[in-house]
């Protein structure tokens, strides 16, 4: 009897022991409520939303290609001489590091086909994350309360430019060593530091015999552990803060409406993962890409004929080739002005300008309440000129970096190309601009037309009179609502009134921000709307805790 009561205590202490714990870990972990409540989180259904996941997995794919690769790859810089299957290369001198990639493009069993998958899905993972960003800016997906996630998003964006630029120069092939080398001129043109940071990274004298060692520590090890952290990061922010959707019957600014994480969410989730992949296989089979082969061995006192960078570099390569040969002589020391400018202040003032915009909309506009309904690009039309304007600016720049290749194959002018690209990076980005913003007004004019006509039917009538017109048919709830839902700031509201100066007027500071708020929102076609019709409206894009009328 003693034992069984001894027994029964035991039980009954471990019980309250491990219920104790697990309410100690579900205080802080989202282990019971908040893990149902995690799989039953609703997910919008829309093809913008799939970019993020598209980035996501490309991600995925390069982890899984990046460590096969890391079994045969050889960062070493020590001079070998080459005895491998490719015979127009065989007895030739070259580092480690490039006889490893021709081994591994030639010798190992399914290793070129696993090298183009890493380099497509690298492509595929920074263009993924460009127009996930460019759909969050357009979408105003980035205002309160998702400021936090936009400035890691844009942070992922960096890395994963640096983490690109790194592998694409370990193979030590002539191409990534001409970008090697640019990017040296980049860190000598630094004021006062660039010398040491070249030294620091090259190890000495350039080429030195240590930089493709350390990119590969940085490509394989650093940069994806900050890649990992952060995308760790978006998504707790993606899962604790509310999905945003777009404007339709049922959804509103304080309301979910979507599919549930499990099944329906993590099943189509899956279907695009294997379709990444599948996606990715095939390009690798069938599209040769950065054929190392070709180019041959790095070689110091030698550039690669048209040698033209990734994508998502291109526009440094175009910058710098536009950039005039400006230098400037300061107590004695040099000023690079043609280096320093396109390739470093350029880029730093891009980055800042995406790094710091969501809080200068919000001050500009004094819209400081939360928004969970995603803005049509045409209701925005400042905004997304400045989003075009944006784009223009960068395709400038790419087409630029491949002047010399464009003047070859068409057969014109190099300078006549530079000169007409100098006037294009600046005259081009204000056209798009206002092209953009005249094309949204007029799209919102269409909006209005609709919802005072009504959509044509394509039927033509005769009047009594003998005329013919055709005939329209009022457009349905589920049509007017999102033409209707706008959740746009009213023009001028510009925030609290402004403290008076002593001359009567607002302070200069002020004035420039309703300046600024009446060029942001100032433009823009009114929807004809019942009073009713205003009030139910207010009451749908009510951000949440304030008063309204919700309905389904």
């Amino acid at each position: 009897m003693l034992p069984s009561r001894r027994k029964a205590r035991v039980q009954g202490a471990t019980g309250r022991a491990a219920l104790a714990a697990f309410d100690s870990l579900d205080a802080r972990l989202p282990v019971a409520r908040g893990g149902r409540e995690i799989l039953r989180k609703a997910f919008p259904s829309h093809w913008s939303f799939l970019l993020g996941e598209l980035a996501l997995y490309s991600f995925v794919v390069l982890l899984l290609t990046g460590v096969f690769l890391t079994l045969f790859f050889d960062p070493g810089m020590g001079e070998v001489v080459y005895g491998g299957s490719y015979e127009p290369l065989r007895g030739v001198r070259m580092s480690a590091a490039y006889a490893s990639t021709l081994d591994i493009s030639f010798d190992v069993r399914g290793g070129l086909l696993i090298r183009q998958i890493h380099h497509w899905a690298a492509l595929l993972f920074t263009a993924a994350i460009a127009l996930h960003l460019l759909r969050v800016f357009l979408t105003g997906a980035f205002r309160r309360p998702r400021e936090l996630n936009w400035v890691v998003g844009v942070t992922l964006f960096l890395l994963a430019l640096g983490e690109g630029f790194c592998g694409y120069s370990l193979p030590d092939d002539l191409l990534s060593g001409t970008g090697l080398r640019i990017a040296q001129g980049i860190m000598l043109s630094l004021p006062v530091v660039g010398t040491h940071l070249s030294f620091l990274v090259f190890g000495g004298e350039y080429p030195g015999d240590i930089v493709i060692p350390r990119l590969y520590v940085t490509h394989i090890l650093l940069v994806p552990g900050l890649l990992l952290a952060l995308v760790t990061v978006h998504l707790v922010l993606v899962f604790s803060l509310r999905h945003t959707q777009w404007a339709a019957r049922g959804r509103t600014n304080r309301n979910v409406v979507g599919e549930a994480m499990v099944p329906l969410f993590v099943a189509k989730s899956g279907g695009l993962f294997f379709g990444v992949f599948g996606v990715l296989a095939v390009l690798g089979a069938v599209a040769q890409i950065n054929p190392i082969w070709a180019y041959g061995p790095y070689r110091t006192e030698q550039v690669s004929t048209f040698s033209q960078p990734d994508w998502y570099i291109g526009f440094l390569e175009g910058s710098l080739r536009l950039m005039p040969g400006w230098e400037v002589t300061l107590w004695g020391h040099t000023l690079m002005l043609n280096v320093l400018v396109p390739a470093v202040l350029l880029p730093a003032a891009l980055f800042a300008a995406l790094y710091l915009y969501p809080f200068f909309e919000r001050w500009a506009t004094g819209d400081r309440g939360e928004h969970h309904l995603c803005d049509r690009p045409r209701d925005r039309p400042t905004r997304t000129g400045l989003g075009v304007a944006g784009i223009t600016f960068y395709g400038v720049l790419l087409l630029a970096g491949g002047q010399d290749l464009i003047a070859y194959l068409l057969h014109l002018s190099v300078n006549g190309l530079v000169w007409f690209f100098r006037a294009a990076v600046f005259a081009a980005p204000v056209l798009a601009f206002l092209l953009t913003r005249r094309v949204c007004l007029a799209l919102q004019e269409a909006d209005r037309d609709r919802l005072l006509e009504g959509d044509e039917s394509g039927h033509v009538g005769q009047s009594v009179a003998g005329g013919f017109g055709d005939r329209h048919r009022p457009l349905p709830a589920e049509k007017r609502y999102p033409l209707l839902v706008r959740d746009l700031p009213r023009p001028g509201d510009a925030g609290p009134p402004a403290t008076v100066a002593a001359g009567g007027r607002p302070p200069r500071r002020e004035r420039l921000r309703r300046a600024l708020n009446r060029w942001y929102d100032g433009r823009r076609v009114e929807m004809p709307t019942t009073p009713e019709e205003r009030r139910e409206i207010a009451a749908r894009t009510a951000p949440p805790g304030r008063s309204g009328r919700e309905s389904g």
